[in-house]
């Protein structure tokens, strides 16, 4: 009930803003109730904001919705009136080939986070399945990327190479599949949609530009594709601008709304602060308890 209200009291909040929005996120599986879940998806049917779900990133999470439910995590949560294309889907790594079919068939949609499943043990996404049955795929990073930096345009080459099984035949993710993952297919998980994520009549000015030549340096065979080019070679330092609706806030190498040698300053000296009782208290019960539970899951994972 304090979710519902809080949901609620935000939505009233950024209320005529044309940058802010709130989506509903009901965290997992495995931390809510049916309840909850239902509740989420008829909080989504009467105010009409988009769903995100992390979903079966993990094989542990895949046998605890077997032991749950008896089926599977996809199958419940239909059942429960969230999927359908308001729904996206975090992750999906342990999806059976049942589920990604009812993904399709319900509109659902699914964002990648590649790096953090390597970091993570999670396993890799069956992304091309996923393709190949229509279900938009979006490209996300997650809390925990592969070295901490937040760089997408690092993520869209990892996932580039990712999925490539061998065989001169065998189809690939293509750079267009990927920036249409980062760009167009991200965009319809927001409330944003409809505006943003491609550059077309009418949609927001939403912007990323690049020194092309310092993208091409030494040398670019003028034959290979531009995006092919900028999915392979782009790094962060050829950044030359930002846009948001027609505004700059990265220009140059600096930030237009905001310090952020100053925040960077801010946040180590945050960090660099003692521990207090309590947080040392956690890190104490965290090392106390992890055998515990280790020993919970032995055999969780035997016949996935």
């Amino acid at each position: 009930a304090d979710q519902v209200t809080l949901f609620h009291a935000l939505r009233d909040l950024v209320k005529g803003d044309p940058l802010i929005a709130v989506q509903l996120a009901p965290a997992n599986l495995h931390w809510l109730s049916d309840q909850a879940l239902s509740t989420s998806a008829d909080l989504a049917a009467q105010s009409g904001a988009p769903l995100h779900m992390h979903l079966v990133e993990t094989p542990y999470q895949k046998a605890y919705a077997k032991r749950r439910t008896g089926g599977t995590a996809f199958e419940h949560i239909r059942r429960l009136g969230l999927t359908g294309p308001h729904l996206t889907i975090g992750h999906g790594v342990w999806m059976t080939e049942a589920d990604i079919a009812l993904c399709a068939a319900t509109g659902t949609r699914l964002c990648h986070n590649c790096s953090s499943n390597f970091r993570l043990k999670s396993g890799v996404a069956p992304v091309q399945r996923f393709i190949a049955e229509g279900v938009p795929v979006a490209l996300g990073i997650d809390e925990a990327g592969i070295n901490d930096d937040r760089d997408m345009l690092q993520e869209m080459r990892l996932v580039l190479q990712v999925h490539r099984k061998p065989g001169i035949e065998t189809p690939s993710l293509s750079a267009t599949d990927v920036l249409r993952m980062a760009t167009q297919h991200g965009a319809g998980t927001t409330p944003f949609g409809d505006s943003i994520g491609r550059l077309t009549p009418g949609s927001s000015a939403d912007l990323v530009l690049f020194d092309w030549e310092q993208v091409t340096r030494p040398y670019q065979n003028e034959a290979i594709p531009a995006l092919d080019v900028l999915v392979r070679r782009a790094r962060t330092e050829a950044v030359k601008a930002v846009m948001i609706a027609g505004d700059v806030v990265y220009a140059d190498g600096r930030f237009t709304r905001v310090d952020r040698d100053a925040v960077m300053a801010e946040l180590k000296a945050w960090f660099a602060r003692p521990l207090s009782d309590a947080e040392r208290e956690r890190i104490w019960l965290s090392r106390e308890v992890f055998p515990h539970v280790q020993r919970f899951y032995d055999g969780w994972l035997e016949g996935l």
